[in-house]
């Protein structure tokens, strides 16, 4: 932060709001001034924690003047607003974000270091908040990010669970869930938002019976959404727009007749009963109890957030036929698909519009991304669960799909079975509303997150649709913030970007493009190397000191983070370490690097044979890890507690990305794009964004293998895994070793579980079919990590080329394409 300030630099925006503060001739009183006022505590004795909360609650202060001019000026200006709605922001830690984008490290420095405090040890006291779970989360938090630094009119949507999804500790190979209450101690971030309190209406009510919540039919109900605020501080601070997320509470009354008769409990139990709607991030939706929670929090975001933005789209006293100019509704994914028939009933029950003018206005308010190619992973509610607590909600939907479905035989007479397929009803195994098919059939937008993913929506999961409403679908490849993954996670390396070709990738990321020129530069790749190696060590250094686990840092890292299922296969990259293991027993003189394979991930608690796959890891780790044949050039970790924490220590220093889904399953991923602008090179099939990467930087930057996604279709009919057993040998000899219990040590649940899987089961992701292609790629990969000048000049090649992966391109055509909205300047 050296050199002269100008006018417009967030430096000098700094100092003008340090002024404001009064802050400008006592600057180096607010450490006693925050300790004092909060904790009653000198700040010589405080504790790591209360230096936390005194440094955040200083840079919320700076940060509010912000907030608050940003908002006199949309409300000014009334520009047209985006509305972002997900059931997961993982927005991960704070303090160290907000500092950067405010420019305010000169003065958190100073105080810190005249305090005599560790500054990482202050930021390490922030818990990560539990507010998503993976990718979509991230995605979600992302974008938000993008919205504020390129300063368009923007909130996001979403809820205050007190206790994230789970923490994860991993007893004797086996992942053990946790209760995460990262809201124990006070969020120095959120301003709870007393005024802005919704009435959700059910047509049910709770109670709590042995520790379950039980839906009590006909006893209608009303629960509270109370809004909590937090900051979303844009690049420069010149934008702060705000992530609003709601908590659930009763009405302020008692049961009289059960309180006059001493019933306390009886009085309170319903206050009880609705706290516990928000309580927890994705109840395990494996049980009845579990999919109604997680029904009536869907429900409770769309009502909460619908209310809010109608009330603000009144203070613009503007027409009901304004509000596709004025608000701009994206839902993320199908949780909240429920947002079709709220509005609607807004429109048609309080409005009192007709029901083809409300139609109108909903479809062309609401947009819809689509984030997976599962079918399974498209959620299906019960219409029981409709009738029981949102009726009316069901009457809407039926008349919608009554009215589609009219169209549908009228456009496709000569296909009778198509008004089955695109029924927004299923009717068997049992009655359930298509959440996916309201989402697409009730918005002018269908978007999906890759090119290839949507292709394959338009081509097939969504065909039908496709051939209705071509206008509707587009593509917006997925992408991530360069200023939290490369500028904050990342520092030497960015650096060296920016020694390179200026600062200004940090807001325009295709800028990074020019960084290209410098990889024949042989001081630029030294400097690269350098880099890589100081992420190493302060990662090495970081997992020393937390869990005592020491690694090798010239080994190669190779790392797969992500949520742990059969499709991403985790499992191929066991197989793969099982070959290496023999070849290393085979021949002890194999000319092959010290490899470090790290494994981070959570499943979900129903998912059983994820959980397998954690303790096969696990299980594979201690063994080869103590084999004193190999520890030396092969070491197995799998990283407990898997967030964006460890992500941003892990992912700077890893050298190899592991992207290898069954190709046509990953819809886009978004690792995969934080890895490559890391400068790691990916080891990966063509799926996903990963297609799109290797077009960017070139295949030969990359070591892709395997079947394609036609390939994969192609042969899916007579797959059979038991003839890549019989006729590759290091297949055979690996799966001998795994299934002769080796590794397991006598848990032949575990053997069994994956012999079952792989070969019984007949390999439904096809790990046995690329494995050999795999082993190829990884040893190519081993081969060119041995000369350190070519990795660094491929590593610089694929930095380079992620530009076109920044969350603010994906934002600027969410905006151009679907929103039709322009930035609304904070002056």
């Amino acid at each position: 932060m050296s050199g002269p300030v100008s006018a417009d630099s967030p430096a000098a925006a700094l100092a003008r709001r340090l002024h404001r503060l009064g802050l400008t001739s006592r600057e180096d009183d607010w450490t006693d001034r925050y300790l004092l006022c909060e904790h009653l505590v000198d700040p010589a004795t405080a504790r790591p924690r209360q230096r936390f909360e005194a440094v955040a609650r200083f840079c919320r202060d700076l940060i509010a003047h912000r907030w608050v001019k940003t908002r006199e000026t949309r409300e000014r200006a009334n520009p047209k607003r985006v509305y972002y709605l997900s059931l997961e922001f993982l927005i991960g830690r704070l303090l160290d974000n907000n500092i950067r984008n405010m420019a305010a490290d000169p003065v958190i420095e100073r105080a810190v270091q005249r305090e005599g405090w560790d500054l990482q040890e202050i930021l390490d006291q922030e818990p990560d908040a539990g507010l998503g779970n993976g990718g979509l989360g991230r995605l979600a938090a992302c974008f938000i990010d993008s919205l504020a630094s390129l300063q368009y009119s923007a909130m996001g949507y979403g809820l205050r669970y007190e206790y994230g999804i789970f923490r994860q500790r991993i007893q004797d190979g086996h992942q053990v869930e946790e209760p995460d209450n990262w809201l124990r101690r006070p969020d120095p971030w959120e301003i709870a938002r007393p005024g802005k309190v919704y009435p959700v209406r059910l047509a049910a009510s709770f109670e709590l019976r042995g520790g379950r919540i039980t839906v009590i039919p006909n006893r209608p109900s009303t629960l509270l959404g109370i809004a909590y605020d937090r900051p979303v501080v844009g690049y420069g601070a010149h934008c702060v727009n705000t992530l609003r997320l709601w908590a659930a509470a009763a009405p302020d009354h008692f049961h009289l007749a059960e309180f006059s008769h001493g019933d306390f409990a009886g009085a309170v139990i319903d206050h009880v009963a609705a706290e516990s709607l928000t309580r927890v991030l994705y109840p395990d939706d494996s049980t009845e109890a579990g999919r109604t929670l997680r029904f009536l929090q869907q429900y409770f975001l769309v009502s909460c957030s619908v209310q809010d933005i109608v009330a603000r789209f009144h203070r613009g006293d503007q027409p009901w036929t304004d509000l596709p100019g004025h608000a701009a509704i994206q839902l993320n994914d199908t949780h909240p698909a429920l947002t079709v028939a709220e509005l609607m009933r807004v429109l048609v029950d309080e409005a009192n519009l007709g029901w083809n003018d409300a139609w109108d206005l909903t479809v062309r308010t609401l947009a819809y991304t689509n984030h997976t190619l599962l079918p399974e992973a498209l959620e299906k509610w019960p219409v029981a669960l409709f009738e029981t607590l949102i009726p009316r909600h069901l009457e809407i939907v039926y008349e919608i799909n009554r009215r589609f479905l009219d169209n549908v035989r009228e456009r496709f007479p000569e296909d009778p079975d198509r008004p089955r397929r695109v029924s927004l009803i299923e009717e068997t195994p049992s009655r359930t509303v298509r959440m996916a098919h309201l989402a697409v059939v009730g918005t002018h937008s269908t978007n999906g997150v890759s090119q290839i993913h949507t292709n394959l929506l338009r081509a097939h999961l969504l065909r039908d649709f496709d051939e209705m409403f071509p206008e509707r679908f587009s593509n917006k490849t997925n992408g991530v913030s360069p200023r939290r993954w490369l500028l904050c996670a990342n520092p030497a390396l960015a650096n060296l970007v920016t020694d390179c070709i200026g600062e200004g990738w940090i807001t325009d990321a295709t800028q990074l493009r020019e960084l290209g020129a410098f990889a024949v530069d042989a001081a630029v790749r030294q400097r690269f190397l350098s880099a890589k190696r100081q992420a190493k060590l302060a990662f090495t250094d970081w997992l020393r000191r937390t869990t005592g686990q020491a690694i090798e840092p010239d080994s190669i890292f190779d790392s797969q983070i992500k949520r742990i299922h059969e499709y991403k296969r985790q499992l191929l990259n066991v197989l793969h370490i099982v070959i290496l293991y023999n070849r290393l027993r085979r021949n002890p003189a194999l000319d092959v690097p010290p490899r470090t394979f790290l494994f981070a991930g959570k499943a979900a608690p129903a998912y059983h044979f994820a959980k397998t796959i954690i303790k096969l890891i696990s299980d594979v780790a201690e063994t080869v890890n103590r084999d004193a044949a190999v520890r030396d050039r092969l070491r197995v970790v799998f990283l407990a507690d898997y967030n964006v924490s460890l992500a941003e220590r892990l992912i700077p220093a890893t050298d190899i990305s592991e992207q290898i889904s069954t190709a046509g399953y990953e819809a886009s991923g978004t690792s995969n794009m934080k890895f490559m602008m890391n400068g790691a090179l990916t080891v990966g099939t063509r799926d996903g964004a990963t297609i799109e990467m290797a077009a960017e930087a070139g295949d030969e930057q990359m070591f892709l293998f395997g079947l394609s996604v036609d390939e994969v279709a192609g042969r899916r009919a007579s797959y059979d895994p038991r003839w890549h057993y019989r006729h590759d040998d290091e297949t055979r000899e690996a799966l001998d070793l795994l299934f002769s219990g080796h590794f397991t040590h006598g848990a032949h649940h575990v053997v069994d579980a994956v012999r079952d899987r792989l070969i019984a089961g007949g390999d439904p992701y096809m790990h046995l079919a690329d494995l050999p292609a795999y082993a190829v790629a990884q040893a190519r990969a081993g081969a060119l990590y041995q000369v350190p000048d070519h990795w660094a000049f491929k590593a610089l090649l694929n930095v380079a080329a992620s530009g076109r992966f920044s969350s603010d391109r994906a934002i600027a055509e969410y905006a151009n394409g679907i929103w039709s909205t322009t930035p609304c300047p904070v002056p």
